[in-house]
Formats: structure tokens, C-alpha cells, sequence
């Protein structure tokens, strides 16, 4: 019998199960979390809430899916970042539901990161050849450039130092009356506008800001100054602009040759067009590598991956 690891994650948006074995991801099922209409986000308790209701029959769904399988070990994501300050309540229920689910079957129970699972699930058929490289972590909870090392340590080189690049998106994205999450919606705006680079790009050691970007694009769209279209590509313009400083920041830093971007945000194909060409622009020659979009967002792939190390590693 097939003996696999499964992995489990219990994002802010994002309810995830998967089950890995010999390196590869056999079955992996997702759920976006439900907010309300003209809400920006979930408290907590709501989003705790939904996790523990939706795990139950996800996890039976992911078991048939597989078929006759036999569990190892469970790993659970359990913290935001790998950090000592890092918490979330919504990380309670997949640790819960692993610890519960390891004892039942007598198999070790790891936790890793919300943050090592991104850049783990990002690492598959991304083009990423060997480490150390420098990760981006795009989402809507983190905006950071990252060294990764050939253990799968993680480093912070830089990032956001106010709101992060999904908080961008979602905010301006609300505010032009787009369904929360805005990335898709406000996404299908920006390819019909056009940007002119009407945000000045904010940025200092290391650190970019977008809340000045975001005041700018409120500003303009109380006062009916612009097309819906407009300011969406005004947005994606920033963000492209923002990513390519970062980027260029951390390759001068930790002189790697190679980058890797994960998270929600860098699942726009028009951002990483946008990137691509900024890029070029500004001669940036180390290799950009993205994970394949439907790894981008959060899962629990790379939970169960690192899962599955972690097993062998302890044998």
C-alpha cells in the first residue's frame, strides 16, 4: 500500500489538504473561505470557524480521491512565518485536526510555516535549479524577499514595511466595488486600462511602501478623476514596479543568481508580464522563476511535501 504524507493548512482565506509521496503530490483540495460582500477581510473567530467545518469533509473527500493509501505522518502549517513572534488563532484548527489525526494512527506529527509551505509548493516544475535563491512571498498577509538556503532556511532580506501587495490589491479593488478577494476582478480591469506610472514608487533600505500608492488611488477614485480601468492599471504598474526594486535590492545583496516568486498576488499572469518586462528594462539579468498558478495561492502542497522531508529525515 502507498504510503503518503498529508498536509494541512489553514490559511487566513484558505482551507487546504494535501497528500505527498516519493516527491510528488498525489491529491490536493482547496477551499476559499467565505466574506461578506463589501467586507476587506475575516475576524479570526470567523475564519477559525470555517476552517473547522469545511476540514472534516475535505479531508474525506482528499481520502477517496487517493484511494487505498496508507498515512506516514501528518504536518500541519502552525504559524505564520518561521518566526517566534509569528501567530495565528486560523492555524489552531489544521494543527488541531493533525495532532488528532497522527495519534490516532500512531505516525509523527510535524508543523512547519504558512510561509515554507508557499515557497516549497512554489519550488514545484518552477525552473528553480538549485539553492541558495531568493524567494518573494506575495500575498495579502506578507510581502517579503527571502534567502533561501540549501536546508530550507529562510531569511528576511526585505519587503513591505506598511501594507503588503494583496492588502494593496484588495483595498483599491473594494473600493472600485470589486467582490473581496479583488486580485482576479480588479485584474480583468488593469488589462483594459492604461497606466502612466502616476504613483511615485516609495522605497528605502530594502523596504518599499505601498499606502502612499494606496491613499493616491482612493484620492482618485472619491473624486471620479479616472476610469475604473485606469486605476486598476495604475495598481498592477505599482506593484510591477515595486516587485522589480525588491527583486533588484536582494540579488545585489545576497548575489544570487535566482529568484523565485510565490503567494496569491504573483498568480496574475498580467504582473508577471508586467516584471518580465520591467525587468528587461532595468537589465536584470539573474533568472526569474514563478510557481505554476494554481500553487501560488495558498495550499497545503508544500506542507505535505515538507512533510514527507521531514519524515525522512528523522528515519
Amino acid at each position: 500500500m502507498t504510503r503518503l504524507v498529508l498536509g494541512i493548512d489553514t490559511s487566513c482565506y484558505t482551507t487546504s489538504v494535501a497528500l505527498a509521496g516519493d516527491g510528488r503530490v498525489v491529491a490536493s483540495w482547496r477551499k476559499l473561505l467565505v466574506v461578506k460582500e463589501g467586507e476587506r477581510g475575516l475576524r479570526q473567530s470567523e475564519g477559525l470557524f470555517q476552517h473547522v467545518n469545511a476540514l472534516p469533509q475535505m479531508v474525506e473527500g482528499l481520502m477517496k480521491e487517493a484511494g487505498p493509501v496508507e498515512i506516514a505522518a501528518v504536518c500541519a502549517s502552525s504559524r505564520p512565518r518561521d518566526v517566534d513572534d509569528s501567530y495565528m488563532p486560523v492555524f489552531l484548527a489544521g494543527v488541531s485536526l493533525g495532532k488528532s489525526v497522527a495519534s490516532i494512527l500512531g505516525v509523527p506529527f510535524y508543523e512547519t510555516c504558512h510561509q515554507k509551505g508557499h515557497v516549497r509548493a512554489a519550488m514545484v516544475d518552477s525552473g528553480i535549479e538549485n539553492k541558495p535563491f531568493v524567494a518573494m512571498h506575495l500575498s495579502g498577509g506578507t510581502t517579503e524577499t527571502l534567502l533561501v538556503d540549501e536546508k530550507m532556511n529562510i531569511s528576511l532580506i526585505g519587503g513591505s514595511d506598511d501594507l503588503h501587495a494583496g492588502q494593496f490589491v484588495d483595498r483599491v479593488g473594494v473600493k472600485l466595488g470589486l467582490k473581496f478577494p479583488a486580485g482576479p476582478h480588479l485584474e480583468e480591469l488593469a488589462v483594459k486600462g492604461q497606466a502612466k506610472s502616476l504613483f511615485p514608487l516609495s522605497h528605502k533600505n530594502g523596504h518599499c511602501s505601498f499606502s502612499g500608492a494606496e491613499a493616491q488611488a482612493m484620492r482618485v477614485i472619491e473624486k471620479g478623476e479616472m476610469k475604473k480601468e485606469d486605476v486598476a492599471a495604475e495598481v498592477y504598474n505599482y506593484l510591477a514596479r515595486a516587485i522589480t526594486w525588491l527583486l533588484m535590492d536582494a540579488f545585489e545583496k545576497t548575489k544570487a543568481d535566482q529568484a523565485l516568486l510565490a503567494g496569491g498576488v504573483a498568480s496574475s499572469r498580467l504582473l508577471r508580464k508586467l516584471v518580465h518586462e520591467r525587468c528587461r528594462k532595468k537589465g536584470v539579468s539573474q533568472k526569474i522563476c514563478w510557481a505554476k498558478p494554481e500553487l501560488s495561492g495558498d495550499n497545503a502542497t508544500g506542507v505535505a511535501l515538507i512533510g514527507e522531508e521531514m519524515l525522512l529525515n528523522n528515519k
